[in-house]
């Protein structure tokens, strides 16, 4: 009886935690977007941009990004996740707010009194290439600072969820804040171009300079929840004594009594490697984060290029919108299913999270359809990427969940660093390889075929083949090298 009654008179302080991470997520993802979203129709004129120009910039975001991750977790670690986490979306905000001024600054330093002067010069001239050089490398720093927080926030996501939630719950809590991801690629396509295309109206820069502006000071809005909610669930005022059971009801009764889940067991930073549960982790990030990246960066100029839709176009935004959409729908269940198979196959959760990860592995094969299928119709390929991108999310919450399965809560960031400075540099190899790909694919013409299509067509075709099958490739490599569930006590 006494239980039923602790049940209900327990508090859910932890799902507002997810709701502060969702948000988060959700600005870190429009922050990340704010490029995507603008550089086709809106920054690629002023600065006579090529695919090649942007491929280098994504893949230096992403390479920033993986060295940063590296380090962000440890950092985490050590700050602990109140701090740390304030310090990633500040410094991240700022950075998004940044990638404004990099228009002014290529105007003066090339010389031109006005943008409409640089937009006037003539395509492939020396003069094109001197501002379209200057921008770009402005908007590497610019992308450097932004990737340097935006590190930090999937090592302190997940160290809350740690914090806050049971294992058997926290592939769940991960998706949720995780469809976050989602959500900002579903909310920035509608709001995003708006935006840059109604300041350009008003003749206020070439109005994508308002949306890194607008977008990035959210970030700094986030920080004042975080500092009045935030607090471990032992000190938090918020958290009751049963809900506090709840949340370490798998944890040895010391650590029930404490909460402290043996902290001083730290791992050190380079024994971090010699565990082959690290590199299982490593090798699911490495195959698979690149493949989100790319169509979240990707995906608006390919619409654009293939079918002429503008992301300011109202067919543009519809289509981005579907994808994510179904991504964010689809998603969230794919962290509710190994809890299924916990309460109800009786599953340890790592076998729960592998079997759930191996049918998401299946759902990027779609991605093999999309380019055949868009002879027919741009809506084949968004739905398409939106199942690709819906096994991924459900694929990516899982992923993240089997740290707090396998590694103590002092080294969750730590870990998740490592991973994603894995997938940092699997982002860079797709998004560079994708952007000279593109550029040398449309420049060839008929001359570059593959799976019967020409052209720039055939360039995306391989991109779309190699996405779809790197999570066959990377579960199987996890599979060999975690075949069974251990722990790791440090």
């Amino acid at each position: 009886m006494r239980n039923d009654t602790n049940r209900q008179l327990m508090t859910n302080w932890r799902w507002w935690m997810v709701v502060l991470l969702f948000v988060a997520t959700t600005v870190n993802y429009m922050d990340r977007q704010v490029l995507s979203l603008t550089w086709k129709d809106f920054i690629a004129p002023e600065f006579h941009w090529t695919d090649n120009d942007y491929g280098t910039i994504t893949a230096f975001f992403s390479i920033i990004y993986a060295v940063c991750m590296l380090f962000a977790g440890k950092f985490v670690d050590w700050m602990g996740t109140k701090k740390g986490y304030l310090w990633a979306i500040g410094v991240w905000s700022a950075g998004a707010c940044i990638h404004a001024v990099c228009g002014w600054a290529t105007m003066h330093i090339e010389g031109y009194e006005s943008v409409e002067l640089m937009s006037a010069v003539e395509s492939g001239s020396a003069a094109a290439l001197g501002i379209a050089s200057v921008s770009v490398w402005l908007f590497l720093a610019a992308r450097a600072i932004l990737a340097l927080g935006e590190a930090g926030n999937f090592p302190a996501a997940i160290k809350t969820t740690a914090e806050y939630f049971p294992k058997k719950d926290r592939a769940f809590a991960t998706s949720i804040f995780n469809a976050g991801a989602s959500v900002g690629a579903l909310v920035a396509p509608a709001t995003i171009p708006l935006l840059a295309q109604f300041f350009k109206d008003r003749g206020i820069g070439g109005g994508w300079e308002m949306a890194f502006v607008i977008i990035g000071a959210l970030g700094f809005i986030w920080m004042g929840f975080w500092l009045f909610m935030y607090e471990k669930p032992e000190k938090s005022k918020f958290v009751n004594q049963a809900e506090l059971e709840y949340i370490h009801q798998d944890e040895e009764e010391t650590c029930v009594k404490t909460g402290e889940d043996n902290e001083k067991s730290t791992i050190p930073f380079l024994k971090c490697f010699t565990y082959r549960q690290t590199w299982s982790f490593i090798a699911g990030k490495f195959f698979t984060d690149g493949v989100w990246w790319f169509y979240l960066f990707w995906a608006p100029a390919y619409f654009s290029d293939q079918f002429g839709y503008k992301s300011s176009s109202g067919m543009g935004m519809a289509l981005i919108v579907t994808l994510y959409a179904i991504v964010t729908v689809l998603s969230i269940f794919g962290g509710y299913l190994p809890k299924l198979f916990v309460e109800k196959k009786n599953m340890n959760p790592y076998n729960g999270r592998m079997l759930a990860m191996l049918i998401f592995a299946f759902f990027p094969l779609f991605a093999l359809f999309a380019q055949p299928l868009g002879a027919h119709s741009a809506w084949w390929p968004a739905i398409i990427i939106g199942l690709a991108g819906a096994g991924h999310q459900a694929w990516s919450a899982n992923l993240f969940s089997t740290i707090g399965d396998m590694f103590p809560k002092s080294a969750i960031a730590t870990i998740t660093g490592i991973g994603g400075m894995a997938g940092g540099v699997g982002s860079f190899l797709i998004n560079k390889g994708a952007g000279w790909l593109f550029t040398y694919s449309e420049n060839a013409g008929t001359a570059f075929s593959f799976l019967g299509f020409d052209g720039k067509e055939a360039g995306y075709m391989i991109v779309f083949c190699t996405c779809a099958v790197a999570y066959i490739v990377a579960w199987s490599i996890m599979k060999a090298l975690v075949p069974h569930y251990k722990k790791i006590d440090g």
